[in-house]
């Protein structure tokens, strides 16, 4: 989208979201992968491979889901919150003048 129309629109904010939205969706799915393939490691330097890019993935999620919570982008512990939130920006996107 040009930029000049996501600022007028608000949407500029709502990209920067979406895309860190997906990065910590990306994430928590490769702790979620880095985890089973721990516990399928064949060889203990295998493990110790596959368990350092895990605690990396951890990090990552951390940073990202910690940038979220900064711009009130994430509500992770309230739930209430973060369904006004998620209702908000589909009203937002709805609302948006097809081209």
């Amino acid at each position: 989208m040009n930029p000049i129309i996501e600022n007028l629109t608000g949407m500029d904010a709502l990209s920067d979201q979406s895309v860190a939205m997906d990065l910590l969706i990306a994430a928590k799915s490769g702790v979620r992968n880095y985890a089973m393939a721990v516990t399928e490691a064949g060889t203990p330097e295998i493990k110790e491979m596959l368990t350092r890019h895990l605690e990396e993935a951890i990090e990552l999620h951390e940073q990202v889901s910690g940038y979220m919570v900064e711009k009130e982008w994430y509500h992770a512990w309230n739930t209430n919150e973060q369904i006004h939130l998620n209702l908000t920006n589909m009203k937002t996107a709805l609302d948006l003048p097809t081209l």
